[in-house]
């Protein structure tokens, strides 16, 4: 039998296997024996399931549920799982899973008599039944036609609308059952594990009017992520959901769909007017109450937060405001002062990076009548210089303050309570590829962050890829916690702009090379983004927090 050789980076070593060998094959040839298992594997810095055959020489490196791409195939399975055991137990009801909250995932299911913990312990056990019996996840490659056909068959008509629109020539799904006859196909958008039998933890359990699935924590896999309190966040996802319903566009398929007959700027209009009327409200809502003289916006990174405090400041001029916006970014304490992390770098992240004496000092004699000089940071000189610049509040100043730490209560302490509005604003993407596959939030603001740090910061796609661990890691801690502290929280995300983003984001992907590491991400972010029908971009106003990362604002920035 002819050999070939790999080279395996979690040995570091170069080894023979045969040729045509899978990659559970020469898994089970290395003996890695990794702790908790191996979910998929990278091949030549591109993500591939352990069905994958190889041919010639390749680098790969086997990944388990620590990582983000093995937690996603363990996941993905898992979802498969629960359809499978709906189809049995409740068959004809629709399963939509997606909404990722409280360190689990939303799953909703139509069924007339509601969601009752009876319910729901049934579906576990039919869900531990299935995993017991270790049933092949068994992967078909086809004529688009033919998966359609049997998406059709059974009922699946999102994913119908998805590959009708993409016009692919051939496709793949997955099979799940006990026997020919029993087979239920599905289609996900990456991989799968091989078999039933390696979903080793989860949990369902009722929540809200639906089910939440529990996945292992990443960090700590013999464990369920922990699950914490996300009620108003939970609640934007379901009205935004019950709006993507009202208009009929819920899944990519309808959306391209909608492209393609000619409804772009209407669906851009009906978006757009949407969100500009939630930040109407706000505005109402602060100018009918006097005492608030502060309004603190936080966010993680690429959610638009520069754009929607501008929008929120003519919108307040129109209800005879005067908002005043103030940056966070000159609150930064001198760069010697500067926390050092773990790795004895600057954390600029760390809410001790910023001044916090000289903030709460400021908006204190600012609420007092006093009149204070703003501060200025100059980050050539990583020190604070005098601004030259001066404001003393009038009777219907509303200042506007937004930042990554703007709802740590730290940041504010000595500001009365009253004299707050606390708004957390972030892209949380609702729509949905279809009713199995969900898209990852992280995913939208970082195609944001691509295209907005290329062509304004001069940061290269695979420098912000890089970079994108560390941010997330700063959310974590410094932003997260704190979100359900907001008063009220905006959905900055808009119906239709990944197919916007697509034209741009596509060509600045594929700068990223085949031998970089950031390669499995750029790949994974392309194949996801070709699900979409490109729109004229032209379609999109200079309004548009979306023109934030895109270009042609007609704010300035």
């Amino acid at each position: 039998m002819r050999k070939i050789r790999i080279f395996c980076r979690n040995t570091n070593s170069w080894v023979e296997v045969p040729k045509g060998s899978t990659l559970e094959d020469v898994y089970q040839q290395l003996a890695l024996n990794l702790p908790f298992g191996t979910t998929s594997c990278l091949v030549n810095n591109r993500s591939e399931g352990l069905h994958y055959t190889i041919n010639d020489s390749r680098d790969v490196e086997f990944l388990d549920v620590t990582s983000d791409s093995g937690l996603r195939t363990y996941t993905r399975s898992l979802f498969f799982v629960l359809y499978k055991a709906v189809h049995n137990l409740f068959p004809g009801a629709r399963l939509r899973i997606g909404t990722p909250i409280s360190g689990g995932f939303f799953c909703s299911l139509d069924v007339e008599e509601g969601i009752t913990a009876e319910m729901a312990e049934r579906l576990k056990g039919e869900m531990q039944r299935l995993i017991d019996a270790n049933l092949k996840f068994r992967r078909v490659t086809c004529h688009t036609t033919d998966a359609i056909a049997l998406f059709r068959e059974q009922g699946l008509m999102p994913k119908v609308k998805l590959l009708e629109s993409i016009g692919d020539l051939y496709t793949h799904y997955y099979t799940l059952g006990e026997g020919p006859d029993d087979a239920l196909c599905d289609f996900f958008y990456g991989s799968l594990l091989l078999r039933t039998g390696e979903l080793r933890l989860f949990d369902l359990i009722p929540y809200g009017d639906g089910l939440l699935l529990r996945v292992p924590d990443q960090k700590n896999p013999t464990q369920l992520r922990p699950m914490y309190r996300q009620g108003k966040m939970f609640d934007v996802f379901q009205e935004e959901h019950r709006w993507h319903d009202i208009v009929g566009i819920s899944t990519v398929g309808e959306l391209n769909r909608a492209i393609l007959s000619g409804y772009t700027n209407d669906i851009v209009a009906v978006s757009e007017a949407l969100q500009e009327k939630k930040i109407s409200k706000l505005a109402d809502h602060i100018a009918a109450h006097p005492d608030i003289r502060v309004v603190l916006i936080a966010g993680p990174s690429s959610s638009g937060k520069t754009t929607f405090a501008k929008r929120l400041c003519v919108q307040l001029m129109a209800c005879g405001k005067h908002p005043v916006q103030i940056s966070l970014d000159n609150y930064f304490v001198d760069r010697v002062l500067t926390p050092l992390d773990e790795k004895g770098e600057y954390d600029f992240e760390n809410i001790e990076a910023m001044n916090l004496q000289l903030f709460n000092d400021h908006l204190t004699r600012l609420l007092a009548g006093e009149e204070i000089e703003l501060p200025f940071y100059d980050f050539t000189k990583g020190k604070n210089v005098p601004s030259g610049k001066f404001l003393q509040l009038t009777s219907n100043t509303v200042l506007i303050m937004e930042g990554n730490h703007a709802l740590n209560p730290r940041m504010s302490e000595k500001v009365p309570a009253t004299a707050k509005y606390k708004i957390y604003a972030s892209a949380l993407t609702t729509i949905m590829l279809d009713d199995h596959n969900y898209i990852p939030t992280t995913d939208c603001r970082l195609l944001r962050r691509i295209c907005r740090d290329y062509k304004y910061r001069g940061f290269e796609p695979q420098e912000v890829i890089r970079r994108c661990p560390l941010v997330s890691a700063g959310e974590e801690k410094w932003i997260f916690p704190f979100q359900e502290e907001a008063d009220v929280m905006i959905n900055t995300s808009l119906l239709y702009e990944l197919a916007a983003l697509r034209a741009q984001a596509l060509p600045l992907l594929e700068m990223v090379p085949e031998s970089a590491a950031e390669y499995a991400t750029a790949t994974r972010l392309r194949k996801f983004l070709n699900y979409f029908v490109s729109m004229p971009l032209e379609a999109i106003p200079p309004t548009s927090l979306l023109r934030e990362f895109m270009g042609h604002s007609s704010f300035k920035y």
